[in-house]
């Protein structure tokens, strides 16, 4: 056995030299035990630890329109800063396995401070279908998929999107709000009352989107708990 995997590290050797894995971040060659960032990019990440304040920037983006229990944002998201490329690649670019690995971190970080104690299930928010054909994967659905693999909560799908709606890009916020108004629906609404729902989407910006899954989910089914959490946090002007 020993024999294989020298021989299985030797075809990974010559194959990173080949085709070197690079940082999500800054493009630099990652060496062995780095996975989509470097040590130094992973070090200098804009890291928002808000998880712990009971009300934090997340909570006041959404106050006034829905009640929200926990909140959680893993970086800050600057327009024109490198790591924004963590999302872009994935959200568009074919690479969800980098919202993935970076939803296994934070979740071995938000597991030590108890973060999903009381959580029953964790809903990503979901692409409409037409959306979902053309880019073949939902990045939320990754994220999601990588918070159950270390926390051990349920993936669910009681969300859906009942309507297309355009890109949120350049909006104002009163804009993204009638854009996604009435866009998500709840399925099986029985399964959600009197449990604890983490909706997960991979940025906020205003709120519009998770503002409009949160508003879903309390009125089909009143006696839910909701919480939110999103890998990337705007900083809004």
């Amino acid at each position: 056995m020993a024999y294989y995997r020298l021989i299985r590290q030797a075809i990974a050797d010559i194959g990173a030299m080949i085709f070197p894995r690079l940082c999500e971040v800054c493009g630099t060659a990652l060496t062995q035990g780095e996975d989509v960032m470097c040590t130094e990019c992973r070090y200098n990440m804009p890291r928002c630890r808000i998880h712990t304040d009971p009300f934090n920037i997340m909570h006041r983006r959404l106050a006034g329109h829905t009640l929200i229990d926990k909140a959680a944002g893993y970086f800050y998201y600057y327009s024109g800063n490198n790591y924004t490329r963590l999302i872009l690649s994935a959200k568009y670019h074919g690479r969800p396995r980098i919202v993935r690995h970076l939803a296994r971190e934070f979740a071995r970080e938000l597991s030590a401070d108890d973060f999903f104690s009381g959580i029953d299930m964790i809903i990503p928010v979901p692409l409409h279908r037409s959306k979902l054909r053309r880019r073949g994967y939902n990045q939320s659905q990754h994220i999601a998929q990588g918070l159950s693999e270390v926390s051990g909560v349920p993936v669910a799908d009681n969300i859906s999107a009942s309507r297309a709606h355009g890109t949120q890009t350049r909006r104002n916020a009163y804009l993204r709000w009638l854009n996604a108004k009435d866009s998500y629906s709840v399925v099986r609404p029985e399964n959600l009352n009197g449990r604890h729902v983490l909706i997960v989407d991979d940025v906020i910006t205003t709120g519009a989107t998770l503002l409009a899954c949160c508003e879903a989910v309390h009125s089909a089914a009143p006696d839910a708990t909701v919480s939110v959490l999103t890998l990337a946090v705007t900083q809004l002007r």
